[in-house]
């Protein structure tokens, strides 16, 4: 077991990282942090990952890059940045100045049963960022760490990174919309504008 106090509620963490987001994209990991994002209200600049376990990470480096004039934030699980942790090295590689990954750990595999993660047995996610080169890599647990990572990270020059520790289980679900080709559409719209290719 970690030893540590898991005391934030994971809406409550959300709701402060998007608080006053305005054109920021938001890349959400499947399952729990998919509605954790859905609960602070369904936006066009909202991209919910139904699947691609692994892939929140990478797709938000992606956009990063893609946008470099827009803020990016990655909100997603310690299941899923453990099975992608490898897209670390190259976010450090990359540096995208306007990318920022949140990682919503409770310990559990909430999508398959609530089994401990590895971030129970030891597993440090802000260890291994800092290892693949993210320097601005921390651990969080309290809501007043939670406001001041948020600010800085949407102010640094380089990418940031954040492991919250957050209460075990999963909150109710609010469920985002599920056609996937209408999401990519409206993300689309959302991050180039309506009719152009």
């Amino acid at each position: 077991m970690s030893g540590e106090s898991l005391l934030l509620d994971r809406r409550a963490v959300v709701a402060e990282l998007l608080r006053e987001r305005g054109s920021m994209l938001v890349v959400s990991g499947l399952g729990g942090t998919s509605w954790d994002v859905a609960s602070c209200g369904d936006d066009a600049g909202n991209f919910y990952l139904w699947g691609a376990m692994g892939s929140a990470v990478p797709l938000g480096l992606g956009l990063a890059l893609a946008q470099p004039e827009r803020r990016v934030l990655v909100v997603t699980g310690d299941g899923e940045m453990l099975m992608g942790v490898g897209a670390l090295a190259t976010v450090a590689a990359q540096r995208p100045h306007n990318l920022a990954i949140a990682i919503i750990d409770n310990e559990r595999y909430g999508e398959t049963g609530g089994q401990l993660s590895h971030t129970t047995l030891g597993a440090d996610l802000a260890a291994m960022a800092r290892g693949a080169g993210l320097r601005r890599a921390t651990r969080l647990s309290d809501l007043d760490g939670v406001h001041g990572w948020r600010a800085d990270a949407f102010s640094a020059l380089e990418p940031a990174f954040a492991v919250i520790k957050v209460t075990h289980g999963n909150a109710a679900m609010v469920l985002p919309p599920r056609d996937g080709v209408f999401l990519q559409q409206r993300f689309r719209a959302a991050v180039i504008g309506a009719g152009r290719t």
